[in-house]
């Protein structure tokens, strides 16, 4: 009878330490990442899928090496300063769909360097304030935003790498200039026209309405104050007319001794 043969050492060795390392590894993911997202091996990197999990608010335990990381079509409506500081690797960060009404100047601090593409469509964004978004080097996405169109999203939009496959969708909500409304903003600016003269015109406009005010206030009272100086001389002219002419006196010269 045949012996069975037995697995060398090393080869043994071997198959524990790859298990060993699977297992550490799936404990290593299960421990960090966030409830009740999926962290599935992204090409040899980290990738957090929380889309569609009704998530209020940005998890605060993603994993240091994330490199893809997706929140799209959730609930959140707020994102705190330095929400991502930590995502030193994050590459593409997916916003979409949710219900984000404001983005602060530090919302994406710590992500200048790397981030490739940053998606904030669909959402309730109305204002951009220029420095939130300028240091990012990402393209960026910002379509079917009820944006409110004037001089300061205008500045903030020239600082920006907007996704050439979304820009044409970039539409204003509000305007300070009606015509711009409904209209995709991004096609207008390039044909010329701007957001920032229309402050500058209102000024202008209402301040020749204030110095014209004045100016008509001015002439109102010179008018009625030379219409009542005559109106006076006339009365005391009329009153002086009116006094009994007082005789001539004679001296009383009598007659010589």
């Amino acid at each position: 009878m045949g012996t069975v043969g037995l697995p060398r050492p090393s080869l043994l060795l071997v198959s524990t330490r790859g298990s060993c390392l699977f297992l550490l590894f799936c404990l290593r993911l299960g421990a960090t990442c966030p409830q009740p997202c999926r962290c599935p091996d992204h090409a040899g990197a980290v990738a957090v899928y929380c889309s569609l999990r009704g998530l209020q608010e940005v998890p605060q335990d993603i994993p240091a090496d994330t490199v893809l990381l997706k929140l799209d079509a959730n609930k959140i409506s707020h994102l705190p300063d330095g929400a991502f500081q930590h995502l030193h690797r994050l590459r593409e960060l997916d916003l979409s769909h949710n219900a984000i009404e404001a983005i602060g100047p530090a919302t994406f601090a710590g992500l200048a360097g790397g981030l490739r593409l940053l998606d904030l469509s669909y959402n309730r964004i109305q204002r951009i304030p220029k420095d939130a978004l300028g240091k990012l080097s990402a393209k960026i996405r910002l379509s079917h935003n009820p944006l409110h169109c004037e001089c300061a999203l205008q500045e903030a939009l020239w600082e920006l790498k907007l996704d050439p496959d979304s820009v044409d969708e970039i539409a204003c909500h509000t305007s300070v200039q009606e015509e711009f409304v409904g209209k995709p903003l991004v096609q207008a600016l390039d044909a010329g026209a701007s957001l920032c003269s229309v402050p500058h015109r209102t000024t202008d406009v209402a301040m020749l309405v204030t110095m014209f005010g004045w100016f008509a206030m001015v002439i109102a009272y010179i008018v009625y104050y030379v219409r009542h100086n005559q109106e006076d001389a006339r009365r005391h002219l009329e009153y002086l007319k009116s006094l009994p002419s007082a005789p001539a006196s004679k001296d009383p010269i009598g007659p010589g001794p």
